[in-house]
């Protein structure tokens, strides 16, 4: 309090407003391999269409962690994928070599110097998606466009209309590229061109070079041409840009010349896109010049635009033929490059299968709670128990989320007898060990890969684990989000594995969740239990995340208590907290009961003198029902009820 030495007013304010925050307990996580994305970093992802587009499409090497993701996004908006790095894993790059460019962190800090050894550029990504693309850049007006001369003129008499293939006077291939945009002149050795008559080059040889009629893509001259004419060529992909590249204002008042430069990428094989030859991304008038801005205060250095900007590749270095590339703009010339490029980007490489080692480093990333907010930890296609105790683990660690994992394939999938994958499923499950923070399903579903226009069997966790993040949906945490209201599994054409009742009988005892499918009904989660062991309150789904949700709230609002003085103030105020947000849990049926006991009999002086603060919460935990009961009881006419209920007659 204020030490006041004459008389006076004083006001103050004490904020004893304080109350329970709402946390999340339905953020998904999975790391996996991917076809395309960063590696070893944390990416957000709300849906499926963000997720292909991060991530790339699924194939054979990888569907099954493609759907676990995908799947999950079925029932919720909310994940977190971290791809997994795997050997020999590769960008694609302008010359061919292999190189691995993690994230843009690492591209920042190994490779935005420049790296000739890979070219010009290189695939933003790893994998062979990166082998689809092609780079190409405009980095002169003369680039962009020029006129033949004489010694580079038509040497053929007698061109007519819808000729194809046309003779020239040397080599064709030091000045002309296929895809190149040409005229030729109304006149022989003339200058004059038709504007009109545009033509695209399909092929170009030695001394000659082959076309059709542009846009249309069909047909060839439409008129006469003579011997001797001159053409004009313009640089392929002219029409993605507004303008020949120049000198920008910003180098220009520094008295420099001859900055602007074009970059085009280019989906060269259709691979991404499915359309062979499509502009993915066009950057326009970018400097060459080091500390260039735009006329908008904007960085317009072209590697770094490329960085800030660009979806599919990084800079990696200059062209060789371009002098002062990289220097400041002051009183710089800037060599211009009179043709343009082409670099088609190669040697990129999806890698081997990742390893349990693999991709135990990849959820490492989700082991810090503090940094990163996850609840629910997919553990997808089930390699080994050494996989799903490493997932195990860092739920245990976290104290926050919940592990969902699937059998082996294995052991289900093209198992014909249903007893022996009974066996399977129980044996592997068996061989983990127990913990609260796991779930086990019993298998595998059959669904439709609309990518690849197939079905698949896929791996069931990542359904169960968004089962539980649409609870918290439509319900609460601590709601079960097994059976016929919350449970229901979506896109499953069959099962591989379709426990009958007394399977579940067997499946149930060894902490395994069926999934059943009910003729009429649909495809059921049939359990909630945890991969507790111990006969406890935490063997089922809704009381452990029913403490999870409790924990992780009252945890974060104690965060506040810290650094405050541990006297009967305090406690009263952490009481004043907890106990209506525990009032209002207990209003949801998430608890029956609670008391929370924060005074000098848990802070004695010992306890205060440790600088520590103490509170004991007790819950009683809302069950969820398993098992239903139903008595009916015939009786004789004249019996009255109340003579038999209860006797147990």
């Amino acid at each position: 309090m204020a030490f006041q030495v004459s008389p006076g007013v004083l006001v103050q304010e004490r904020d004893l407003t304080n109350i329970i925050p709402a946390v999340s307990t339905s953020i998904g996580a999975y790391a996996g391999q991917f076809s395309k994305g960063p590696l070893d970093e944390v990416v957000s992802i709300s849906s499926e269409q963000e997720l292909v587009d991060t991530f790339g499409k699924p194939d054979s090497t990888n569907f099954e962690h493609f759907f676990t993701a995908a799947n999950f996004l079925q029932y919720s908006n909310a994940l977190r994928i971290v791809r997994a790095q795997n050997t020999s894993l590769a960008n694609a790059s302008a010359s061919g070599s292999s190189t691995l460019i993690k994230n843009t962190d690492d591209y920042q800090l190994n490779f935005s110097a420049g790296q000739g050894v890979v070219g010009t550029f290189a695939a933003r990504t790893a994998g062979a998606h990166g082998n689809n693309l092609l780079v190409s850049t405009c980095p002169s007006a003369t680039a962009y466009e020029s006129t033949t001369t004489t010694s580079q003129q038509v040497n053929q008499a007698d061109l007519a209309v819808g000729d194809t293939t046309v003779t020239m006077d040397s080599d064709a291939t030091t000045y002309l590229n296929v895809g190149d945009i040409v005229q030729f002149s109304t006149t022989a050795a003339g200058v004059d061109f038709d504007d009109g008559d545009f033509y695209r080059l399909t092929a170009v040889a030695a001394t000659s070079i082959t076309l059709v009629q542009h846009p249309r893509g069909a047909g060839g001259l439409k008129r006469a041409v003579a011997d001797d004419s001159r053409i004009k060529r313009r640089w392929k992909y002219y029409e993605s840009v507004d303008r020949a590249p120049g000198t920008s204002t910003f180098v220009s008042d520094r008295n420099g010349s001859g900055d602007e430069i074009h970059v085009v990428v280019v989906d060269e094989d259709g691979g991404i896109s499915g359309e062979p030859g499509r502009v993915l991304e066009a950057f326009s008038s970018m400097s060459k010049a080091a500390d260039a801005k735009t006329p908008q205060g904007d960085i317009n250095y072209y590697p770094e635009v490329i960085y800030n900007k660009s979806q599919h590749i990084y800079w990696m270095d200059h062209n060789t033929s371009g002098t002062n590339w990289g220097s400041n703009a002051s009183g710089t010339t800037f060599t211009s490059v009179t043709t343009p490029t082409l670099e088609s980007l190669s040697g990129g490489s999806d890698g081997s299968t990742v390893t349990d080692g693999e991709l135990k480093t990849a959820f490492e990333k989700f082991q810090d709670g503090e940094t990163v907010d996850v609840g629910l930890i997919m553990c997808g296609p089930s390699g080994s128990t050494t996989h799903v105790d490493n997932i195990i683990t860092i739920a245990e660690e976290r104290k926050d989320a919940i592990a969902f994992a699937s059998p082996q394939r294995a052991d289900v999938v093209n198992v014909t007898n249903s007893n022996t994958q009974t066996t399977n499923v129980i044996d592997f499950f068996n061989s983990i060990r127990s913990s609260s923070y796991a779930v086990f399903d019993s298998g595998y579903k059959y669904m439709y890969d609309r990518y690849n226009d197939l079905f698949r069997f896929v791996p069931l966790n990542g359904d169960i684990a968004g089962l539980a993040a649409r609870t918290d949906t439509v319900a609460d945490p601590f709601f079960s989000p097994a059976g016929f209201n919350r449970g229901i599994i979506r896109g499953a054409v069959k099962l591989a594995y379709n426990p009958t009742k007394a399977q579940r009988d067997q499946l149930y005892p060894a902490r395994i969740n069926p999934i059943s499918t009910f003729p009429g009904q649909g495809t059921i989660l049939f359990g909630d239990k945890t991969g507790l062991t111990t006969p406890s309150a935490f063997d089922r789904i809704n009381v452990r995340r029913l403490f999870i949700l409790l924990e992780k709230a009252i945890a974060t609002a104690s965060k506040f208590q810290l650094f405050e003085l541990n006297d009967e103030f305090t406690r009263a105020m952490f009481r004043n907290m907890t106990e209506p947000f525990l009032r209002d849990v207990k209003g949801r049926r998430g608890i029956t009961d609670f008391l929370v006991v924060c005074d000098e009999t848990n802070n004695t002086g010992a306890v205060i003198d440790a600088n520590r603060f103490v509170a004991d919460i007790y819950i009683k935990p809302a069950r969820s029902i398993n098992f239903i009961t139903l008595n009916f009881v015939a009786t004789r006419t004249g019996v009255e009820f109340s003579e038999i209920v209860g006797t147990g007659n």
